[in-house]
């Protein structure tokens, strides 16, 4: 049972990051969409990775060079899976007007004017994002010599992004249809069946639990964040009747940002 879940962990790991894992990981179907429920726990991980690196920069050289490294850390983690994904859904929706040439474009390798301009506003939104986020750290205005605890708001906030962001995209498996060429489809294993009820409640903890050593308030964060994942996915319904793989790297990436946008709201107004 142990080595089981073990198992189904570690592909999670080999699926969303570049992470090294167990030689006794594979590409077993039927594992990747056992995964689904250990897709926020890898939030987890990208997430403690992208702040530890900022924390670390930040003691030794400065904050703008330190967000830039973590930024760069995330992207290293997961190799831009989320960021590419989010490229290809803003260069087929931006450039196409029917379902079979969004899906056309969308498998398109190459990048075009819509994928560069929407990665040049999610990559600047989020520095600035988190350039704002230290400002709120209470802990700052007298810091103690350790720099984890000085910054274990942050820290904890990064880490609730990640794993909430990743679990919108699990929801969003369980709530639409899965649409392209599922022969041809990276995405294929993890979105052939439906999540079972068991699989979305253990991703509900891992996506949840960071919060519960927040304050509060920000739980608020999760409307805005639920509202902007739900919404997303609908627009993707509209036009092509469900999601593919780069529509949940493009839910994943707009609700982390929501929440590191409402994160600064509690923050200001809610002290």
């Amino acid at each position: 049972m142990i080595k089981s879940e073990l198992r189904i962990f570690f592909t999670a790991v080999m699926f969303l990051t570049r992470l090294p894992v167990p030689a006794f990981t594979d590409h077993s179907q039927d594992y990747l969409e056992k995964s689904t429920r250990y897709f926020p726990l890898i939030g987890w991980i990208t997430g403690a990775i992208s702040a530890l690196t900022f924390i670390i920069f930040s003691k030794y050289i400065g904050t703008d060079i330190a967000i830039l490294a973590s930024i760069i850390a995330g992207i290293l983690t997961t190799g831009a899976l989320h960021e590419d994904g989010f490229a290809d859904v803003c260069d087929a929706f931006g450039g196409g007007w029917t379902k079979e040439k969004i899906l056309l474009i969308m498998k398109d390798s190459r990048l075009g004017t819509f994928g560069v301009i929407g990665l040049i506003c999610v990559l600047g939104a989020k520095f600035l994002l988190l350039k704002e986020l230290p400002t709120f750290m209470p802990d700052l205005s007298s810091p103690t010599t350790n720099v984890l605890f000085n910054y274990r708001y942050f820290l904890l906030i990064v880490i609730a992004a990640h794993s909430i962001s990743r679990l919108m995209s699990v929801l969003t498996i369980n709530l639409f249809d899965y649409v392209t060429d599922p022969d041809t489809s990276k995405s294929k294993p993890v979105t052939s069946r439906k999540p079972t009820a068991g699989i979305i409640v253990v991703a509900c903890v891992f996506g949840l639990l960071p919060l519960t050593l927040l304050d509060w308030h920000f739980l608020f964060c999760l409307i805005p964040v639920m509202y902007a994942g739900y919404q997303l996915a609908c627009y993707f319904k509209k036009w092509i009747g469900g999601y593919t793989g780069d529509c949940l790297g493009a839910i994943q990436q707009v609700s982390e940002l929501t929440f590191y946008l409402c994160a600064i709201i509690v923050w200001k107004y809610f002290p």
